[in-house]
């Protein structure tokens, strides 16, 4: 088998208001999680209580992103004050 090789540059990573984003999908999942809530003894008689427990974890889930991209928006500025990179690899 041939080794791949690219035809083309990759392109640059798309950024924007990624905490933003990562804070309003953890929010609307818990809300899915909230507005579900009532209805747990109809979930639970027709075999669909994973639909609560999926809520959940995309909003647990969203917690650990808010605090990740918080970090690395975080790293980014700090980077971006201290001036160019010195380090060989990225020149």
């Amino acid at each position: 088998m041939a080794k791949w090789t690219p035809k083309h540059e990759a392109p640059e990573p798309l950024e924007g208001p990624v905490v933003a984003t990562i804070t309003g999908g953890t929010i609307l999942w818990f809300v899915l999680f909230l507005v579900q809530l009532p209805f747990y003894g109809w979930f639970d008689d027709h075999g669909h209580l994973w639909w609560l427990g999926t809520c959940l974890a995309g909003a647990g889930l969203g917690l650990i992103g808010i605090w990740y991209v918080r970090k690395r928006d975080a790293a980014i500025k700090r980077a971006l004050a201290a001036g160019p990179s010195t380090d060989p690899v990225t020149e």
